[in-house]
Order: structure tokens, then sequence, then C-alpha cells
């Protein structure tokens, strides 16, 4: 099995008129250990320097950390560093598995870790409109993973990637509204259409590649912490479905954390005390690793 090992830094840097006297923050920042990802090296750098830090897990199994800068700066850097190993995964067969009506909600009991992403969240209501578009896909009796694929073709041929459409507070509704957006934008339309039907969908955030191999095409949001969803099928687990590119995640995809939606999963937010107005700029580079 073939094990592709990446380098991801992560950079954010505020910069405020003003001094501000504190702050403190929460990052999603470590990528998650799963069956086809392995964490080889990370470490987030803070400057100027944390007063403190905790670590913890949320309870999606998140790596999640707490920082507080206690010193007055104008300017705060928070870097994040990875090296992320990652090998191919199962192929899917569309035609495998069970239809769409026995995952629903209505069809399995209770089940912890699942059930509670078939509901409506804080970025991802479940509007009656977003009921009807996901019908097309979702006729009886189809197979849950063949509706999950032609919905996420669908959302990519009829929604335009556009960064300047959008912001994160952007209902459902509007997007399905506009068709454009981001690719968090396109995972709460999937999220919302397969909630609508009673189907357990999660918010999944991470990295892409940010250079092809050659003779592959560049996937849409490289240049920043990416989004897709994954829907839950019964006896298989969990499938991952990346709306804004029309795929399966593959090992050009680095998992960071997962959620209701993406309030769940911000990769880096927080409370400033003073400084003013702030402009944020963020980047972004995945590229793979030379010891590979």
């Amino acid at each position: 099995m073939a094990i592709h090992r990446y380098r991801v830094e992560h950079v954010t840097r505020y910069k405020h008129a003003e001094r501000a006297s504190s702050s403190h923050h929460v990052a999603y920042l470590t990528p998650r250990h799963l069956p086809f990802q392995r964490v080889v090296e990370h470490h987030v750098a803070v400057t100027p320097n944390a007063a403190d830090r905790i670590d913890r897990v949320d309870y999606f199994g998140n790596a999640v950390q707490h920082f507080s800068v206690l010193s007055p700066y104008r300017e705060l850097d928070v870097s994040s560093h990875s090296v992320v190993e990652v090998s191919e995964g199962d192929r899917i067969d569309p035609n495998a598995g069970p239809r769409w009506e026995e995952a629903t909600a209505t069809a399995q009991p209770y089940l912890a870790g699942v059930s509670e992403f078939s509901y409506p969240s804080p970025y991802v209501g479940v509007p009656s409109v977003v009921a009807a578009f996901a019908r097309e896909s979702f006729p009886a009796g189809r197979p849950l993973v063949s509706a999950v694929l032609d919905l996420t073709h669908r959302i990519n041929r009829s929604f335009q990637f556009d960064p300047g459409a959008t912001t994160i507070t952007t209902s459902v509704t509007r997007v399905l509204e506009m068709r454009h957006g981001v690719c968090q934008d396109f995972a709460h339309v999937g999220i919302a259409c397969l909630r609508s039907l009673g189907l357990a969908a999660r918010y999944v955030s991470g990295y892409l590649l940010t250079t092809p191999p050659p003779g592959q095409p560049r996937l849409q949001g490289a240049d920043a912490s990416h989004a897709w969803l994954s829907v839950h099928c019964p006896g298989w687990g969990w499938l991952d479905v990346d709306p804004t590119n029309d795929l399966v995640p593959d090992t050009r995809h680095i998992t960071l954390a997962w959620g209701r939606d993406y309030g769940d999963v911000s990769p880096l937010r927080g409370v400033v005390l003073g400084g003013g107005h702030h402009t944020l700029d963020v980047g972004v580079s995945v590229t793979p690793d030379a010891a590979a």
C-alpha cells in the first residue's frame, strides 16, 4: 500500500490597529490519527509567547489547544507545523451497501457518535428547499453510496466556487439561492441535504495537497484550510465526499477535525481585549515531504 508523506504549514496572522492587552484562543490545528492517516510530527508556535496552554480532546475526538496571550501586542502569529502520512483507502462500489432508506435515523436505533449528526445544527439548518434539492438524488430504493455520490456531483455542477460570494455566516438557504460559495458552503449544503432525509452527516475540516502530482488536476480550495463532509453508512462506517471537487477524498486530503458544522471545528477562534480594528491573513501550504 502506497504511503504519502506531507509537510503542512498553516500560518494565521492578526494585525491590530491598536494594542491588544490580552487574548484567549481555541485552536483545531492538530491532524487526527486515523486508520489511513498517521501524524508523524506536530507543533504550534505562538508569537508573542502564550502565557499558558491546555491540550484536550473534545466530544468528537478532536485534539484541541487552548492558549492565552497576556502581554500587550499589535500582531499575533499562530503557526502550525505538521508532518502527516496518508495511505490509500478502500475503493468504493457505488452499488454496494444498503438502500438509503435503511440508513435513516428512523430505520436505526440511537447510535452514539452517529445519531447526533442527524439533526440541524447552528450553521446547518434544514429548510424545505434543501430537502427538495436533495430528493432528486434519492429516489426510493437507490443504494446509499450511489445516491450520495450523485448528490456530490450535482452540488459540484450546480454551484460555482467563488471566494467573495459568502461569509461563514451565510445561511444554507442563501447559498442554495445564489449557487455561489466556497468549500465550507458546499459542505454545509451537502450536510443539510442528507439531514433533511434523516441521514447522519458530519462536517470535516482539513487540507489539500497544494501542488498536485504531474498529470493530475489542481483541486479547488488548496490555498486554505479545506472542508468536505462525511455520511454514515450502516455496516461500513463513514464515507467522505468532497463536493467542491466532486470526488471521494483520497491521499491528497489530510483530515484535521470533524463536528456538526464549521462552528464546532473552526481552525482558530478567540476573544481579544482591545486592539481596535484588525486584519487577518491566513496561509496554508501542503507539500510532499522529501523524507518520504
